[in-house]
């Protein structure tokens, strides 16, 4: 009876102790980082790597240009209205500014 009474204070104690206190288990490190993936060339010789970036680029630069235009018709629209309500068009602006934005930001973050 007293070992059973002895395991649940043990029992309760544990669990009452902080995450730090007790040990903690790592993950096995994972197999050490080799050379990346082997260089695919194109059939004209070129990386498929450096090809896929210069269109992303060529992309980004169209969706940055894209979203000046945005940017700056919606301001327009902003100075133009002399109420306080917001327009329905400006929030569809609003809208693809943020899709086009979050669009840029995958893109520069891929590589």
């Amino acid at each position: 009876m007293k070992n059973r009474i002895l395991g649940a204070v043990v029992l309760a104690f544990g669990l009452l102790l902080p995450n730090d206190a007790l040990p903690q288990l790592e993950n096995p490190p994972g197999p050490l980082p080799g050379p990346s993936d082997p260089e695919v060339r194109l059939p004209g010789g070129k990386l498929q790597k450096e090809e896929i970036l210069k269109a992303d680029h060529e992309k980004s630069v169209k969706d940055a240009a894209q979203l000046i235009d945005l940017a700056e018709s919606l301001k327009a629209e902003l100075e133009k209205d002399d109420t306080h309500v917001l327009s329905l068009s400006s929030l569809k602006k609003t809208e693809e500014i943020e899709k086009l934005a979050k669009r840029i930001r995958t893109r520069l973050k891929r590589f």
